[in-house]
């Protein structure tokens, strides 16, 4: 009973450490922004890399995204529910739910994992203390960068991915489904409301802020030579995922019960 107590209190201590860990560095990330126009060029360059670079992927999974969506909404109206709804159905779970999470479990992978791997790589070969020796701030000069291009490029890539989403699903309801594009467009017409595609980018700047945070927390962080870098990436993956979740959760809480 004692060891169970004292591993609890481990845990406990352990989670406390880390939240608190992540408060302090994005203290020090926002007494950053007011240098933030002389580092430009090194958010620019962090905005290629999170949104350009990234615009393949989520493009190949919003348009598998939509099609999957259209057929199963089709399977469950067909006899229910009249087919004129099918558009503003899909369109609604698209904006709300589809793009933005689908795209920030994608960034997660790719861009989380990334910023933990390259920052835990630069921590465990003393580069980052380099930094600190020359006087160049590696928060301003690492960290600030990086959230600020997840926090604007999140919800850039949403809108493409609701944008392909939506068309991936009109052609699988035309060529598939037996649906004219008419039909289709009337119904996400019909339904379309502005507060769901604003909910959807507010969710996307919020999973971009976690995303780049836990990832650069993580890669900060690390120790213990290659091993280490190995556990940080896996480490900001699963910690980003599961926040991305809960945070989904909460905020669709506030903005539609509130």
């Amino acid at each position: 009973m004692r060891g169970f107590v004292r591993h609890i209190g481990r845990r406990w201590v352990n989670f406390v450490h880390y939240v608190g860990g992540v408060v302090i560095m994005l203290g020090r990330v926002l007494s950053t922004l007011p240098r933030l126009v002389r580092s430009w060029h090194l958010v620019v360059a962090q905005m290629l890399s999170v949104g350009v670079q990234s615009l393949p992927l989520v493009l190949l999974v919003s348009v598998f995204t939509g099609a999957v969506a259209t057929w199963q909404a089709v399977y469950q109206f067909e006899g229910y529910v009249p087919m004129r709804y099918i558009g503003g159905a899909i369109g609604k779970t698209i904006l709300l739910e589809l793009g933005p999470v689908l795209t920030a479990l994608v960034l997660t992978g790719r861009v989380g994992a990334s910023m933990a791997a390259e920052l835990g790589t630069m921590r465990v070969t003393e580069q980052i203390d380099a930094l600190d020796v020359m006087g160049i701030d590696p928060v301003r000069y690492l960290v600030m960068p990086r959230i600020a291009a997840g926090f604007v490029m999140l919800p850039v890539l949403v809108l493409f991915a609701n944008f392909v989403a939506i068309v991936g699903a009109l052609v699988v309801a035309v060529v598939f489904g037996g649906i004219s594009s008419e039909i289709f467009l009337n119904g996400f017409k019909l339904l379309f409301k502005t507060i769901d595609l604003n909910a959807g980018l507010l969710k996307a700047m919020v999973f971009g802020l976690i995303i780049t945070t836990i990832g650069c927390y993580q890669g900060f962080n690390t120790k213990g030579g290659a091993e280490g870098v190995g556990r940080a990436t896996t480490s900001a993956v699963v910690v980003s995922s599961a926040l991305i979740l809960i945070a989904n959760y909460l905020m669709a809480t506030i903005l539609f019960r509130i």
